[in-house]
């Protein structure tokens, strides 16, 4: 990986292109510390360090999305999390709603459309989301615990919510932006990138809490158990990333005129983590709800009480079991809704494409879901293991928390993210050397 950082620096437009990307990321990391004007810096800093002492890990996932930037309530403060929130909203429609399933078969001019609705669903997201961040701040909910917490919006008014809620809105459309730019004139996907940077920068605070709050040797053993347990946590994801299962393809060779076409082999690469980090989000999300439900309701009924003696702290055995069994199902429906055995059986079908000892059309599409279910169940449950073993095993070392470094969802996001960059670097790099083409 190294490598091919040094070797493109050494090309003049792939170093364009890197140097253009951390121009965006430094922009991008300087607005997650600029704050909301009608924000009391001071007191959100003393509800931040009181918070970072405690367990508190209710908006665990958003704030680590945001870098950080979510609790410090600035301009950046939702991050890229509407974004993702619109992306997937469109893909789970794209299989319900006919016309966006047109608009995904027409190609790039579709594509283009369906990209325009995201962003529109991304301003209207933000604009919710703002509003219910500035109310959770205004009634002090947002540091439950913390004596300031009523005082972080001094002023209460109309205006000034209108205000902070704009500019959360602006700030999220200016991160969607910022994506943009380094998708078209930088390296790899912005949004993923933007996405791995916030939760890259917060790895080095959370790793010198865990030194600190240590107990043995000054804290350096748990320190260093936790660096190597990330280690060995980076090598299995990647191996499991980076592990499919290859289904032969042969086309049949064709006359058209005088010359041949197809009688070529290929495969269809079905990988074992089909689903990717998207069920760990919709579990962690799904599991909120209540959580919030209670928070915002203040209610003290039997039912808010189970609530939060049961599904608010990440290592109580119900929260660990629905987390579980969550991730597990959110794979397979993830899976069934976007791989769709039947459409791919039909497009092989329609190019005289076949699977040796398969006949085309519906014994294909049976083949493919079959052998589909077979490779989803280890990659659900190696998600869930993922998602869960270190919260399990390193409970010891300051509990277990949502911003936790190497927690599943980050761990699997960042590796996901660093492969598919330096795969994109080598490729370009492959595609400017061609001594190794005239040889």
């Amino acid at each position: 990986m190294l490598t091919a950082f040094a070797r493109a620096f050494k090309t003049p437009d792939l170093r364009k292109k890197l140097l253009f990307t951390l121009g965006i990321i430094v922009i991008y990391r300087l607005g997650a510390h600029i704050p909301v004007p009608g924000v009391s810096y001071e007191n959100v800093q003393t509800c931040v360090d009181q918070a970072s002492k405690g367990n508190n890990s209710l908006f665990g996932l958003v704030n680590m999305f945001s870098g950080g930037a979510l609790l410090q309530i600035t301009i950046f403060a939702l991050g890229i999390m509407p974004y993702i929130t619109a992306s997937i909203i469109l893909q789970l429609l794209t299989v319900v709603i006919p016309r966006l399933e047109a608009l995904k078969k027409e190609g790039q001019s579709g594509q283009a459309k369906i990209t325009q609705y995201t962003r529109y669903l991304t301003v209207a997201l933000a604009i919710l989301q703002g509003t219910g961040l500035v109310a959770t701040a205004t009634s002090g909910a947002l540091f439950s615990g913390c004596p300031v917490a009523d005082q972080i919006v001094p002023n209460q008014s109309i205006f000034t919510t209108i205000v902070m809620v704009i500019t959360m809105t602006a700030g999220t459309a200016a991160v969607m932006w910022l994506g943009e730019l380094i998708t078209d004139r930088g390296i790899g996907n912005g949004m993923s990138i933007l996405m791995f940077i916030s939760i890259a920068a917060s790895f080095p605070g959370a790793l010198w809490a865990i030194k600190t709050s240590g107990k043995l040797a000054d804290g350096w053993i748990e320190f260093g158990t936790v660096i190597l347990i990330g280690f060995v946590m980076v090598g299995l994801v990647v191996f499991v990333e980076q592990a499919q299962r290859r289904i032969p393809v042969q086309y049949a060779k064709r006359m058209i005129g005088r010359r041949s076409y197809g009688g070529t082999s290929t495969y269809i690469p079905l990988k074992v983590n089909q689903a990717g980090v998207i069920p760990v989000i919709f579990a962690s999300s799904l599991l909120y709800i209540p959580a919030l439900i209670v928070q915002f309701s203040n209610s003290t009924a039997g039912w808010a009480t189970w609530i939060k003696d049961n599904f608010v702290k990440g290592d109580h055995p119900y929260y660990i079991t629905a987390y579980f069994l969550l991730i597990v199902f959110f794979a397979f429906f993830y899976v069934a809704i976007s791989f769709n055995p039947e459409e791919v059986a039909d497009n092989m079908k329609k190019y005289g494409g076949f699977i040796p000892g398969i006949r085309a059309g519906r014994p294909t599409a049976e083949y493919l879901s079959y052998v589909l279910n077979r490779i989803t169940w280890p990659g659900s449950l190696y998600l869930g293991l993922i998602a869960l073993v270190p919260t399990m095993a390193l409970a010891g070392f300051g509990g277990a928390n949502a911003n936790f470094p190497f927690g599943g969802t980050s761990i699997l996001i960042i590796v996901g993210v660093g492969l598919e960059t330096v795969k994109q670097i080598e490729s370009q790099l492959q595609q400017r050397n061609y001594e190794g083409f005239l040889r």
